[in-house]
């Protein structure tokens, strides 16, 4: 007896070394973290870099790329518009650097949108990082909450602190968490966002009210939760202003222009690359530079191969998959859930996103695909994961949306599963000359860019009056200056109901349909919802009143469809103004409504279609190609009983759109 009561205390006792342990390495990374803040973590003044109102449109920008040569190469041509890659743009070019940046499809259209939307140092990576005795881990953790309050000071309308509950059932699970979770605090120090704290079963069913009081499968009853902040942010939007922000300070950025090959010169070094633009018919081109950067995510291997076919491969993918639910499944607050260790051993979220709740992830090995989805069972996996976890039935008729992204996991070839894989990234330059980026995370992506182009630097190729260090952890993103957390507030003061009865004098239906209210009438105020104004103050910050003009303007302050607060206003401010080419860009980049309700963003589709093709000038057969180019990658995000009936609907839209189409 007194052998069992021993090993039943272990993991206190493990918790009580591992607080020790971290504590130790915590107090020596923040001497460090105060020394970094002392040499190249702070830029030089930006006083003197000024962003232009608008990103220049892309025709400009591809006449830009079009005008290097060999003898008036660009500085750095990145390849791939992810976040690494957006990241290597901004960082470059507000340096000095003449950057060119090609994305053969959308910004974020990869990986980058496809994440669980936390800005986070990785709570089980610490706990590995412990029991592991890996010092890189804890590195890791130390690094990402470091940038973890950049990414939140940079954007805040896009990124902001998230309260998370980890729920204990048994009693050694309070101690255990408690002592991780305030090691994380400490790893943090002065970027700690709140500091995490114990809290009893009725506040943790307060704070979640479907949380199960007791499990169901092993019957143990709720011993309260740690409650604990981390950042949530929209990742495509977030990628799409890292891109937008490049551009606006004098980057040549371009979407839909893919790399055919790559360009050397006599010494075998590469100097460029032959491009082309994918929506347009004009032949490729080359864009020459005097480095180029491989940041493509999961295809880093393919780009490395079109200059080096023997090369090792150096990326080890995994698949992600998450689920979309009803806001409701986490009750009227806007608290997340970390299930800390699934049957399996897994880590599973379930976190407040835009008015809904995605849950996930998946952590498996897979082959590189342009369109992953999330299979059925992974689906599955989720669904019971919550299920053990939630006192309400978890359907399978509940899921609004599934997706799937592809880890760009920078990993050693021996490792059995890609769940022990250190999420480190790798930053070389290649025998060819090309600086090659892979690896890391979202939580990361400046510090990996500034890095990477420190070593561009370090080449002796650039420039003698480039800045040698970089800018950005202090530069906000387009929208992030001036932007106030009262802003949704003013928006719906400005223009909601009440303000245009009172402009119209009276409350009458008719009173205000002069105004325009709700529809836009081209000449009259448009009047929006509370969640119309939360919405634009999250999406577009300090450039919300814009899409409002654009909306009064045009007469396109309707909804794109009911239940959402999407206006059709923002479908042409996006192509105005944020890069946007098809109705999947707006659909499932712009808005994220494709990653929020697969159904409606199906609903929203010809509208967006109409709007698109007027503000575009698209003939008949471009749109109808749009159009089921568009159906066809929705159906992607579909959860498995919804695709099989849409892709009849599809097919029976496509048939009867093609007589229109050609006349």
């Amino acid at each position: 007896m007194p052998l069992l009561s021993m090993f039943k205390a272990l993991p206190a006792v493990a918790a009580a070394g591992a607080l020790a342990a971290v504590s130790g390495a915590g107090y020596l990374l923040t001497q460090q973290q105060q020394h970094l803040w002392g040499g190249s973590g702070r830029p030089e003044g930006d006083d003197d870099l000024e962003l232009l109102e608008r990103p220049p449109p892309r025709p400009t920008q591809l006449e830009r790329l079009r005008g290097s040569s060999r003898d008036r190469p660009f500085d750095v041509l990145i390849i791939g518009g992810g976040a690494t890659g957006a990241g290597c743009a901004l960082d470059a070019v507000t340096r000095g650097l003449r950057t060119a940046l090609v994305e053969r499809e959308d910004f974020a259209s990869g990986t980058s949108s496809k994440s669980t939307k936390l800005v986070h140092g990785g709570v089980r990576y610490l706990e590995k990082a412990v029991f592991q005795l890996d010092h890189r881990q804890l590195r890791l953790v130390w690094e990402a909450l470091h940038e973890r309050a950049v990414m939140l000071a940079l954007a805040p309308h896009l990124a902001h602190p998230l309260p998370i509950l980890t729920p204990c059932y048994k009693w050694w699970e309070v101690p255990y968490y408690w002592a991780g979770l305030k090691a994380y605090d400490l790893v943090a120090g002065r970027r700690s966002l709140v500091l995490s704290r114990y809290v009893a079963p009725t506040e943790a069913l307060g704070l979640f009210p479907t949380l199960a009081q007791r499990q169901p499968d092993s019957g143990r009853q709720l011993k309260g939760a740690i409650l604990y902040y981390d950042g949530q942010f929209d990742d495509a939007r977030y990628n799409v202003a890292l891109a937008c922000t490049a551009a606006a300070a004098g980057g040549a950025v371009a979407n839909y222009v893919e790399v055919q090959k790559l360009i050397k010169n006599p010494d075998g070094k590469v100097v460029g690359a032959v491009v082309a633009d994918v929506l347009g018919q004009e032949p490729a081109f080359e864009v020459y530079a005097r480095c180029v950067m491989n940041t493509t995510g999961c295809f880093a291997d393919q780009v490395r191969h079109m200059s080096q076919p023997d090369a090792p491969d150096i990326i080890q993918p995994s698949s992600g998959a998450h689920i979309t639910l009803p806001a409701w499944y986490a009750g009227t607050h806007h608290n997340g859930l970390i299930i800390p260790k699934t049957k399996d051993g897994r880590v599973v979220f379930m976190i407040p996103f835009l008015g809904h709740v995605i849950a996930g992830t998946t952590d498996a090995k897979c082959a590189v695909s342009d369109r992953p989805t999330a299979s059925g069972r992974e689906v599955g996996f989720i669904l019971e994961a919550l299920q053990d976890y939630l006192d309400i039935q978890v359907r399978p008729a509940d899921v609004l949306s599934t997706w799937s992204g592809i880890r760009p996991l920078a990993a050693d070839p021996r490792a059995k599963d890609t769940q022990n894989t250190v999420r480190d990234h790798v930053i070389m330059e290649e025998p060819d000359g090309m600086i090659t980026v892979s690896g890391g995370k979202w939580t990361t992506y400046r510090s990996m860019a500034e890095e990477a182009v420190d070593l561009a630097m370090a080449t002796g190729r650039m420039p003698p009056n480039a800045r040698p260090h970089s800018r950005t952890a202090r530069l906000p993103l387009l929208g992030g200056a001036g932007y106030t957390h009262t802003l949704p507030q003013q928006l719906a003061q400005e223009h909601g109901l009440a303000s245009a009865e009172a402009e119209a004098g009276v409350a009458s239906p008719a009173a205000l349909a002069k105004t325009g209210a709700g529809r836009g009438a081209g000449s009259g105020r448009v009047v929006i919802g509370e969640d119309t104004a939360a919405h634009l103050a999250q999406a577009y910050g300090s450039r919300a009143g814009r899409v409002l003009q654009t909306a009064e303007d045009r007469g396109l302050g309707a909804r794109l469809v009911a239940g959402h607060p999407f206006l059709e206003a923002e479908v042409v401010y996006a192509v105005r103004h944020e890069y946007c080419q098809t109705p999947d860009d707006f659909l499932a980049r712009r808005t994220r409504l494709a990653f929020l309700d697969a159904r409606a963003a199906l609903s929203a589709l010809p509208r967006v279609v109409d709007l698109m093709a007027a503000e575009c000038g698209w003939d008949g057969a471009r749109r109808s190609a749009m159009s089921a180019s568009a159906r066809d990658y929705l159906a992607t995000f579909l959860p498995a009983p919804a695709a099989a009936a849409n892709a009849a609907a599809a097919a029976s839209a496509v048939a009867a759109a093609t007589p229109a189409a050609a006349a």
